[in-house]
């Protein structure tokens, strides 16, 4: 798996991944990640999951809460997208948090705003 980063000319993540992981190994993986790409890669997996319509990611909730104070805008991204397609009630005062977190001491060094999806997540609750 390789995780090209945000660049001057994309301001998103490209994932080269070979072959997915089972829900049952990505919460194997974020419980103990290696490093920050393959958590990266197991929300980006997550995420393609939800897009298929698979409900159980949600159940992952208490392996990704571990993740709610992350000061990573790209988990933060991920994280966010994630809880705007499961609606989990107990997502929505850690995005609060995030979004509070994030206007206080903004994320440097990124080609993108964490906060919009972070935002737009908290307004899907909203709605």
């Amino acid at each position: 798996m390789t995780v090209s980063y945000p660049n001057q000319y994309r301001n998103y993540c490209v994932f080269d991944i070979k072959e997915r992981k089972s829900l049952g190994e990505i919460k194997a993986s974020l419980e103990n990640p290696k490093s920050e790409d393959e958590v990266l890669e197991d929300l980006y997996t997550l995420n393609l999951m939800l897009d298929e319509g698979d409900k159980r990611v949600g159940e992952l909730y208490p392996v990704l809460s571990g993740y709610n104070n992350t000061t990573s805008p790209y988990i933060q991204t991920f994280l966010a997208g994630i809880y705007r397609k499961t609606k989990i009630p107990d997502a929505f005062g850690p995005l609060c948090a995030m979004l509070i977190r994030n206007s206080i001491n903004p994320p440097k060094n990124t080609l993108f705003d964490p906060n919009e999806e972070i935002g737009g997540a908290i307004l899907d609750y909203l709605a």
